[in-house]
């Protein structure tokens, strides 16, 4: 069964999941804050990956972990935003 993930306010009030890949590297979905468009922030927040403190690898999801970041992301495409309120 798919673990199900938590949306949590940032300390500006979007809405962001922490959750780990297959290598186990930090990752986080996150609403931007982009004025002119809806846009999430996607991809790693540390681990193997990080050079000059910018990740530069995708992450390595396997069908489960996908399977918790699809409700998320169907309520983004539908909405704009990843929490209800």
């Amino acid at each position: 069964m798919a673990k199900r993930l938590k949306v949590e306010p940032t300390e500006r009030g979007f809405g962001r999941v922490d959750f780990k890949d297959l290598n186990g590297d930090d990752c986080s979905i996150q609403e931007s804050s982009l004025a002119t468009d809806d846009a999430i922030w996607l991809g790693c927040d540390s681990g193997t990956h990080m050079k000059t403190g910018e990740c530069c690898a995708r992450m390595h999801l396997n069908r489960e972990q996908v399977e918790s970041l699809l409700p998320l992301l169907n309520r983004f495409v539908r909405t704009g935003k990843l929490r209800t309120k």
